[in-house]
């Protein structure tokens, strides 16, 4: 299916052509059909010779509707340019065209209407420079007359070539419909249309709601394309969703359903603009897809803007838009945006470097820029900003579990982890590292998750939570003789812990003991019972050749040891699951 708009000055003939076009009724309401004039958006098909669909949206041409007739023309790739031949070239026909310019239409079809009322020559040739001027692609032009028939097979083949020429969107792609129409069926709920612009939708499906207010999720009842029931529709189509869970008037247009947490939803964007006044109020109108809101503007430079929405829309990267100021009601900017997610600008000087950068910027969505900006960027919140991901990523930018960073910013992190590690070390001597969540924050890691990555790359070591330099020990000063000779006397008799008073004569703190028995070289058990790391292990190959089950007493015999040692040693094996209480004082070794 294609979707195409209708363009053009009030009264130029647009509603009666699409109902020679398609034999269906455009104005849907009595005071439109009363008065012979479109107010709101109509919507009509037909199928073309090649078999293909064609939606088409008709628009307003009266000024006082322009925000209707932005409504329908947003979300549509094709427009159906209307100029009457016996008036040509008129007010709302250069409104309509600065419309399509902004919003970045590019296929057309040019019909001149009334041909049989004025020669339709001059209005044809007037019209297809300024809709070349405004960039759109060398456009077909075709003489019509609705009432007799005259050139409408010609318009049709017209229009059959467009589709030609438009490329469709991958289905794949995440659902952003914005609404522009709602109602209620009785017995069947709540109902939705729109332009389906990018990605599909089933029976079934579940998405959100983004309106006024938290965002909701809805499930997908029932689908209709062209007044046909749908299991599924992909981009670009006008369907119909009937909804589940959807309150009496809660959705409007403007709103959107989106693939669920799959977009990000920006308040503040900045935007490339093409002005068509000289001035811009300070407060506008947004039009984008079919919302309309109200926005501040800050330039930031002559055609680079930001805007603050006054509530947050699904927005990306070449997303195009149209200003409008509210009071005069005219369309007086076109804005493609750049940054759906920017800096924010604190400092002296900020908008100006800003602006900078935006001079440089893609209107396309661009990985390498977007990195670059920020010096990291999670995968996940690239595809939700529509950046598209790549495999292998662009040249200085790295690929990190689920981030992208930087070359540079890799770089410094790593001087930073190095720097911070020893600097840690040498302020405090006797820990076995710095605290892998001291740093995280020391390094500024946006997710602790890169920092394993990080510890190999600056050739550290990382274990349990702490960060250390490859060998490096606790330096435990003037205490380490003391150590040592504890060792050694360990070493020869493995259970003759220690009393407390020898270790404080001897200088050694508690402090000291943590440090050592970090780094390995102790084990320090309940009542500040000290033993080498190998104690348990000799003292399992003891107990294993007692009668089964035996007693602390048993125990400490055979180990040839103290109470004192005995019972924290054995205590320390049931945690260990290498022995068992069996009673309350009978142990046995573990199977």
């Amino acid at each position: 299916m294609y979707v195409v708009a209708t363009a053009g000055h009030v009264d130029h003939g647009k509603s009666t052509l699409v109902r020679a076009l398609t034999g269906m009724e455009p104005d849907r309401w009595a005071a439109e059909k009363r008065r012979g004039l479109t107010i709101d958006l109509g919507f009509v098909w037909t199928t073309l010779p090649s078999g293909a669909e064609l939606a088409i949206v008709d628009v307003p041409g009266h000024r006082r509707f322009i925000g209707n007739m932005l409504s329908g023309i947003g979300p549509v790739p094709g427009v159906l340019f209307v100029v009457a031949a016996d008036e040509g070239w008129r007010e709302q026909s250069a409104e309509h065209l600065r419309a399509v310019q902004a919003l970045g239409v590019r296929h057309g079809v040019l019909a001149i209407t009334r041909a049989d009322r004025a020669d339709p020559g001059p209005a044809l040739l007037a019209a297809r420079a300024e809709l070349q001027r405004a960039g759109l692609e060398p456009v077909p032009a075709v003489a019509v007359c609705a009432v007799t028939g005259y050139g409408l097979a010609d318009l049709v083949t017209a229009l059959d070539a467009m589709t030609l020429r438009m490329t469709p969107p991958d289905p794949v792609q995440r659902v952003r419909l914005w609404i522009d129409r709602s109602f209620t069926i009785q017995g069947s709920g709540t109902v939705v249309t729109g332009t389906l612009s990018c990605g599909a939708v089933g029976t079934g499906d579940s998405l959100d709601v983004c309106g006024v207010g938290a965002l909701e999720s809805v499930t997908v009842r029932a689908v209709e394309a062209l007044g046909v029931a749908r299991d599924r529709v992909s981009a670009p189509a006008r369907i119909a969703l009937n909804l589940r869970r959807v309150a009496p008037g809660r959705l409007r247009r403007g709103d959107t359903l989106l693939t669920p947490q799959a977009w990000h939803l920006a308040d503040v964007v900045d935007v490339r603009s093409h002005a068509f006044e000289e001035r811009l109020p300070l407060r506008l109108t947004l039009h984008v897809g079919t919302a309309a809101v109200r926005v501040r503007a800050r330039p930031l430079a002559p055609g680079a803007l930001r805007l603050t929405l006054e509530r947050a829309l699904p927005l990306q990267p070449g997303d195009r838009a149209i200003l409008r100021d509210p009071g005069g009601r005219g369309v007086i900017a076109g804005v493609v945006v750049l940054d759906a997610d920017p800096p924010p600008l604190r400092r002296r000087g900020a908008a100006a470097s800003r602006a900078a950068q935006l001079a440089d910027t893609p209107e396309r969505p661009d990985l390498a820029s977007a990195v670059r900006r920020r010096g990291s960027l999670a995968v996940e919140a690239a595809q939700r900003l529509g950046i598209p991901t790549q495999k292998p990523p662009p040249e200085g930018v790295l690929r990190i579990g689920s981030w992208y960073v930087e070359e540079s910013t890799w770089r410094a992190w790593t001087a930073g982890l190095s720097a911070a590690v020893t600097a840690h070390r040498r302020a405090h001597p006797l820990q076995p590292g710095m605290p892998t969540a001291a740093a995280v924050a020391t390094v500024d890691l946006p997710d602790p998750a890169l920092l394993e990555a990080l510890v190999t790359e600056a050739g550290l070591m990382s274990s349990d939570g702490r960060v250390s330099e490859p060998a490096a020990a606790p330096d435990l000063g003037p205490a380490e003789a003391a150590l040592s000779a504890f060792e050694e006397t360990l070493a020869r008799h493995p259970f003759a812990a220690p009393e407390r008073g020898e270790l404080q004569a001897a200088g050694l703190t508690a402090r000291h003991l943590a440090a050592a028995a970090s780094a390995g070289r102790i084990i320090v058990l309940a009542d500040d019972v000290v033993l080498l790391p190998t104690a348990p292990a000799l003292a399992m190959g003891t107990l294993s050749v007692l009668p089964q089950p035996f007693t602390a007493s048993q125990a400490r015999q055979a180990l040839g040891t103290t109470r004192r040692v005995t019972i924290p040693l054995l205590e320390h094996l049931d945690r260990r699951g290498w022995t068992r209480r069996v009673d309350s004082g009978l142990r046995e070794v573990a199977d």
